[in-house]
Formats: C-alpha cells, sequence, structure tokens
C-alpha cells in the first residue's frame, strides 16, 4: 500500500470529525505507517482551521500545493 493510500485511510478512518489543524496533525503522528518526512509535510502544508470531514482536509491540502 502506498504512502498516498495509507494517509488517506488515516483521514477517513482514523480522525475523529470535527477536527481542528492541531488535532489531525496529532493523529497523524501517531501514524507509524507514515514516513515521517510526510507526517511533517503534511503538520507543515494543513492550514489552520477546523475540517468537517476528510475531504475539507484534503481540499485545504490540495489548495495549498
Amino acid at each position: 500500500m502506498g504512502v498516498l493510500h495509507t494517509a488517506m485511510d488515516h483521514l477517513k478512518n482514523h480522525i475523529e470529525y470535527p477536527a481542528t489543524k492541531e488535532e489531525a496533525v496529532a493523529a497523524c503522528n501517531n501514524f507509524m505507517d507514515i514516513p515521517k518526512e510526510d507526517a511533517d509535510w503534511f503538520a507543515k502544508t494543513l492550514p489552520k482551521g477546523t475540517y468537517k470531514n476528510p475531504d475539507e482536509v484534503v481540499k485545504a491540502i490540495l489548495q495549498k500545493v
């Protein structure tokens, strides 16, 4: 399974929504199957805010890349 697939699985299934950036990043830091540099990138790229669902997280990240 690729990193993107793993990250999407975490966004969909391992974060309770609504979630703030801080809550999403905290959950991401505990994902042992995502490389540290990818978790760090997620933390740096995700804008501050509260997200109602995984789609909002993905949309916010895509707007930053």
